[in-house]
């Protein structure tokens, strides 16, 4: 599918260090290899720059939490384990983008506290705003934020497209959960290739 450069955006999804770096708070939960394995971090690189120079926007959205993970909650497993490892706080390194996929001049940043990038943020507004149709959905992980962020898009009545090698998790079984079940009927899967190939 070609992509209408002016009814298109990418959204890049928490991809900060201590998601996926070494030395990352979630450095033992096997979210490193993986995303080595997907060379997640050199696709998505690419497919911005991509974008970049064909005019597409692109939305940086990041998990931000202040010290003490105050006003997250802690009755999902996945806020618990933020709060109880101090991950993802404002103004730490753990919470900057990964290095090689920083914001660069024209692109937007999304602070949000909850996994979809769309839930208590303004993207909704700025997508509209600039006539976006169609989201290219990339980052980290595949089965939790990644996954709410193409639902919550597909609900909101954009076309959704998720990269399946630029975006990864915790390991491969959990990728291939959230790519082959619950993307079904949700999102359009290309390779990173097939999108840069698309994008004119």
């Amino acid at each position: 599918m070609k992509f209408d450069n002016t009814k298109t955006a990418l959204l890049i999804i928490d991809l900060q260090n201590d998601n996926l770096s070494v030395g990352g708070k979630f450095e033992g939960s096997g979210a490193v290899e993986h995303a080595k394995k997907q060379n997640v971090v050199e696709n998505i690189k690419s497919i911005a720059e991509q974008a970049r120079k064909h005019g597409i926007p692109v939305f940086h959205n990041h998990f931000i939490v202040e010290q003490g993970a105050k006003g997250i909650g802690n009755k999902a497993p996945i806020f618990r384990a933020i709060a109880e490892t101090g991950s993802i706080v404002r103004g730490t390194w753990g919470a900057a983008a990964v290095e090689g996929v920083e914001p660069q001049e024209g692109d937007f940043v999304i602070e949000k506290s909850r996994m979809s990038a769309f839930n208590g943020t303004p993207l909704d507004t700025l997508l509209r705003g600039l006539g976006i149709e169609t989201i290219i959905v990339t980052g980290v992980w595949t089965n939790m934020a990644v996954e709410h962020t193409c639902r919550d898009g597909a609900d909101h009545g954009y076309n959704v497209v998720i990269a399946t090698d630029g975006t990864s998790t915790i390991s491969e079984e959990w990728q291939e959960a959230a790519l082959n079940y619950a993307m079904e009927n949700i999102a359009v899967k290309m390779t990173s290739e097939e999108i840069l190939k698309n994008i004119e």
